[in-house]
């Protein structure tokens, strides 16, 4: 494989690079590197998509008939490890990749011009209505049932049960939900994608603290919840093959190795000034060094995986279950590298502020470090990696059956 940029890639690297050392804001870039969890906070994940928006870039990954740039799965590929590299957020994923692809792909000509537009200016801000209690690995057996009733010249569904783990529900005010519309037929069948208006009565979001304090993940409970059919997706009981369509996207969509290559790179940097309790400093103990070592290889070799596979969207392929591969590398090496981190900041690794924000005016100071500070919360918040998405040992059976053929 051929992964040479051509001179017009390096050109576009290079705007890029541009770009980033004078629109990145400093504010932008301290909160997305004290921020524990995967997903940062709207006020500053939505003030670099406004940027990005601005210079019309945040739709890097759409069609230019729906907003987007247009670009090449190469220059998708540069912009986002440019991103990486710049120390920028993470986007907004749940909006920009996720259920847009899915509206702009299944969806009716009405949904494209009314949700598209309001992903990009941040109109709208979008949660996942999909893992429920029970109903999580196996999503298939969801329960929150939708029920189409039609009197009083209103055609709509109603929507009762629950979902769990929702990322960002209490800030959303769309929901893209995955409900049973058909309990009489095969699970897989039976199943329908819906929009949900989040600021509607029957909508309450409960939050879930997780190990390390942060509020990032709810339950959602629906009690008679009101959903025009018009908000329906596609066909009724066709939400199951847009929800595998989703997750293709959400464990291939983005490249995990730049963003796992710069915090390693950090960590490294870092090691150059921490001691090694022996008069020495860690960067040259031979065990740390190691442990670097073997990180690289990994982050490395996940790099190479995912330049295969954007080299076979570049020839018009489908992401394919090979995205389970990286879904699983990239937890994998998201855990080590946060592991790493505790090692590196010894015992000032260890502080578990409580605090949140971490990069707020009154946030308490460090000890040590703000490497430190936020070394114990991203270690316990990225024990998710493992889980959200489709667990590892789900990855697993997916390539041995998909992939090996076992």
């Amino acid at each position: 494989m051929d992964i040479a940029l051509s001179p017009e890639d390096i050109a576009f690297r290079d705007d890029v690079r541009g770009f980033l050392a004078t629109a990145l804001p400093a504010a932008v870039k301290k909160g997305a590197a004290l921020t524990p969890s995967v997903f940062v906070e709207p006020e500053i994940g939505q003030a670099w998509n406004a940027v990005l928006h601005a210079k019309g870039w945040l739709g890097y990954q759409w069609p230019v008939e729906h907003g987007g740039t247009g670009w090449s799965p190469v220059q998708r590929y540069i912009f986002e490890k440019e991103c990486a590299l710049a120390g920028a957020p993470n986007l907004t994923v749940l909006g920009l990749k996720l259920v847009a692809p899915v509206i702009w792909t299944f969806g009716s000509a009405a949904q494209k011009a009314f949700y598209l537009p309001r992903i990009l200016s941040g109109e709208d801000y979008w949660c996942q209505g999909f893992s429920e209690p029970g109903s999580g690995s196996d999503l298939a057996s969801l329960q929150c049932r939708a029920v189409r009733a039609s009197d009083g010249g209103a055609d709509r569904y109603i929507v009762n049960g629950s979902k769990i783990w929702t990322t960002h529900a209490h800030h959303a005010n769309r929901m893209f939900c995955l409900v049973r519309t058909d309990p009489t037929v095969r699970k897989q069948a039976g199943i329908s994608f819906l929009l949900v208006d989040m600021d509607q009565p029957g909508i309450s979001v409960r939050p879930i603290l997780t190990a390390a304090g942060d509020h990032e993940v709810n339950q959602v409970f629906l009690e008679d919840v009101v959903v025009p059919v018009s908000d329906r997706v596609g066909e009724e009981g066709a939400g199951w093959a847009m929800a595998k369509f989703l997750l293709e996207n959400e464990r291939g969509g983005s490249c995990h190795a730049p963003k796992l290559a710069y915090d390693l790179d950090q960590l490294a940097a870092a090691a150059s000034g921490q001691g090694d309790g022996r008069g020495g400093v860690l960067a040259d103990d031979p065990q740390w060094r190691r442990k670097v070592a073997r990180s690289r290889l990994g982050v490395e070799a996940l790099d190479m995986i995912e330049l295969r596979i954007i080299a076979e969207i570049a020839k018009g392929r489908p992401p394919g279950p090979q995205t389970s591969l990286t879904k699983l590398l990239a937890s994998n090496l998201r855990q080590e590298i946060d592991l790493l981190a505790i090692d590196l900041h010894g015992a000032a690794g260890l502080q578990l502020e409580s605090h949140r924000p971490l990069y707020a005016p009154d946030a308490p100071a460090p000890v040590a470090s703000w490497g430190a500070q936020v070394a114990a919360p991203r270690y316990l918040n990225s024990r998710a990696w493992t889980i959200f998405g489709g667990t590892n040992e789900v990855q697993a059976n997916i390539i041995a059956r998909s992939v090996l053929g076992l």
